[in-house]
């Protein structure tokens, strides 16, 4: 079995493929190092339900080097300050000249979505409130006791 080594440097950008999936990130190989993890919540800046939804196994990912600890063997990685060669949201455009075209500009939301999430809110937040105002009663009722 190759051995491998764990020089990856802290701050660098890599471009790694992803090796395996797991609910909570993705481990992306790195040239001339050991694997790294890039935990779910560094994968985009918004809310990801799953990271197969945003990787699949193969894909290659640009990363950030967060933390190496060479003791414990253990490398943190970030895709979230880094342009990727893939739109979270959708596939890039490789122009022309071989370079890829960045669509950062967050996806649009109509006035349903926004009227949509505005009732979620709502039904969330009252929902919330029963529940502690249930907490609460059952706090004071503890307290006489």
């Amino acid at each position: 079995m190759e051995e491998t080594n764990n020089n990856a440097v802290v701050g660098q950008i890599y471009t790694g493929k992803v090796l395996k999936i797991k609910p909570f990130g993705a481990i992306v190989s790195l040239p001339n190092s050991a694997p790294g993890l890039v935990h779910i919540s560094q994968i985009a800046n918004g809310f990801i339900q799953s990271v197969g939804d945003v990787l699949n196994i193969g894909d290659e990912v640009d990363v950030r080097v967060v933390t190496n600890d060479p003791a414990s063997g253990k490398i943190s990685l970030s895709m979230k300050d880094v342009p990727q060669r893939f739109n979270l949201y959708g596939d890039s455009e490789e122009t022309e000249d071989g370079e890829y075209y960045y669509d950062d500009t967050p996806p649009v939301i109509t006035a349903a979505a926004a009227a949509s999430f505005e009732e979620k809110f709502k039904s969330w937040q009252k929902l919330s409130n029963e529940r502690i105002a249930g907490i609460n009663r059952r706090n004071k009722r503890n307290k006489r006791r």
